[in-house]
């Protein structure tokens, strides 16, 4: 009976392990994809924002449309 119940749980432990157990965390620049997490200055009020978010103009970023027409 010990028996059965420690194969039954080594099974559903091995199934857990295999299927349901989540996989650590990378960061994503060991993988070549780094635009999400870089963040940068907007050029006008100076808040930072992630590069995917930000605007770029003549070479500057910014936050949001209303900096970008501020600084022209």
């Amino acid at each position: 009976m010990l028996l059965k119940i420690l194969l039954l749980v080594g099974v559903v432990a091995l199934v857990y392990f295999i299927f349901f157990k989540k996989k650590p965390l990378t960061n994503s620049s060991q993988n070549g994809d780094d635009t999400g997490d870089e963040m940068v200055a907007c050029h006008t009020c100076g808040t930072y924002v992630t590069l995917e978010d930000a605007l770029l103009s003549n070479g500057k970023y910014y936050c949001s449309q209303e900096c970008l027409v501020q600084q022209k």
